[in-house]
C-alpha cells in the first residue's frame, strides 16, 4: 500500500485527490489547520468511508508556517508521495494580505521541501501545485511550459517563487519534484468566493426566488476553465512518471466571465443581463485579460486529456447548487456535492 501526504486536503483539489488516491488503494495522510469551526466539509464523506477497500485516511493538524511541525509530520508519515496543494489561493485576496500569501504559498513550499530533504526521504515523489497566474500579463498565447512568467499579483509572484523552489530542489538535491501548472479548474466544491461558484450559487438562489442579483467585477477577463476531478488525475499521473518534470494542465479553450454568466443563467432559463451587476471593489489592481493553456506535453507524455468542456462544467455546477438550495428549502440534510 502506497502512502501519500497531502497538504491542502480540505480544499477542492485536496478532496478530489483524496478520493482518487483512496480508490487506488493508497493510505492517505492529510494536513489540516486547527480552527474553531470544522473545516472538513469537502472530505467528511471520504473520512466516514475511510476503511473501504482497505484504504485509510488519516488527518494531522499542521501548518505550512510551522517548519518544525512539518519536519515531524514528514518524518513520522514517511510518505511515498507528497502532493503539495496548500496555499493562500485567492488571487484578489492576495492583494489584501500579500505578506501572508508569500509566507504560506512561497515559503511554505520551501519549508515542506526542506522537511522532506531533512527527513532523508530521497525516494519520495513530490507534486508542487503551480498556477496559470504565474503567466500574468504575458503576450504569448497559448501558454506552455516554455512561456516566460510575468505575474501581476502577490499570489502569482508567490507561485513563481514556489515553482522555482521546486526546480531548485530537483536540480540541487536530485529530488523527484514536479510542477503541475494548472489552469483554472472548477467544480461544485469550488470555494464560494471564486467567480465560477459565485455565479452558480447566485443562479440557484435567483431561480429559487431567494435573491435578485449577483455582483461581479471584470466581465471581459478570459480564462481556460476545466473540471477539477480531471485535473487531480493529471496530478497523479505527473507523480507516477519516472522522470520529474513540469507540465501545463489545461483545456486549450478560453472563455470570458461574461460567457460564464450567459451559460449559467441560460441553463436555469434566466437572462443574465437582468441579474448581473458590476461592483468595482471586485476588480483586481492588476487585471489579467486572457489565459489559455497548451497541454500538448501532458497529452503526449502522460496520456492525459480533458473530457468535461465548458458548457457541461457550467451546467453541472448550476445543477449541484440548485440541488443544495432545493434540499435546504425542503429541510433535507445537505452534503458536499460529489
Amino acid at each position: 500500500m502506497k502512502r501519500a501526504l497531502v497538504t491542502g486536503i480540505t480544499g477542492q483539489d485536496g478532496s478530489y485527490l483524496a478520493e482518487l488516491l483512496l480508490a487506488k488503494g493508497y493510505e492517505v495522510h492529510g494536513i489540516v489547520r486547527r480552527a474553531s469551526t470544522f473545516n472538513t466539509g469537502r472530505i467528511d464523506h471520504v473520512y466516514q468511508d475511510r476503511h473501504v477497500d482497505g484504504a485509510r485516511l488519516v488527518l494531522h493538524y499542521g501548518d505550512l508556517a510551522d517548519s518544525a511541525n512539518l519536519v515531524k509530520l514528514v518524518y513520522e508519515v514517511a510518505p511515498d508521495e507528497v502532493y503539495h496543494l496548500g496555499a493562500q489561493s485567492h488571487v484578489r485576496v492576495s492583494f489584501d494580505i500579500p505578506e501572508y500569501t508569500h509566507d504560506i504559498t512561497a515559503l511554505g513550499t520551501v519549508r515542506l521541501l526542506e522537511a522532506i530533504r531533512q527527513s532523508g526521504l530521497v525516494r519520495t515523489r513530490v507534486y508542487q501545485a503551480s498556477s496559470s497566474e504565474m503567466y500574468g500579463r504575458t503576450t504569448v498565447a497559448p501558454q506552455d511550459e516554455s512561456t516566460p512568467f510575468a505575474p501581476v499579483s502577490p499570489y502569482g509572484v508567490a507561485k513563481v517563487a514556489a515553482y522555482w523552489t521546486a526546480v531548485n530542489y530537483r536540480d540541487a538535491y536530485r529530488m523527484h519534484v514536479s510542477n503541475g501548472i494548472l489552469f483554472n479548474h472548477e467544480s461544485p466544491r469550488r470555494g464560494e468566493t471564486f467567480v465560477t461558484r459565485k455565479v452558480s450559487r447566485a443562479v440557484a438562489a435567483i431561480r429559487a426566488g431567494l435573491e435578485q442579483h449577483v455582483w461581479l467585477g471584470n466581465l471581459d477577463a478570459r480564462r481556460d476553465w476545466g473540471y477539477a476531478p480531471e485535473y487531480v488525475e493529471a496530478m497523479w499521473r505527473i507523480v507516477q512518471h519516472d522522470a520529474p518534470d513540469d507540465y501545463v494542465v489545461a483545456t486549450g479553450e478560453t472563455r470570458s466571465v461574461r460567457e460564464l454568466c450567459e451559460r449559467a443563467f441560460a441553463h436555469a432559463g434566466l437572462d443574465w443581463r437582468e441579474h448581473v451587476r458590476i461592483d468595482e471593489r471586485y476588480r483586481r489592481p492588476n487585471e489579467i485579460d486572457r489565459l489559455q493553456g497548451d497541454a500538448a506535453k501532458a497529452r503526449r507524455v502522460l496520456g492525459w486529456e480533458p473530457r468535461v468542456r465548458f458548457d457541461e462544467l457550467v451546467a453541472l455546477m448550476v445543477d449541484a447548487d440548485s440541488k443544495l438550495v432545493d434540499d435546504a428549502r425542503a429541510g433535507r440534510v445537505t452534503r458536499m456535492p460529489r
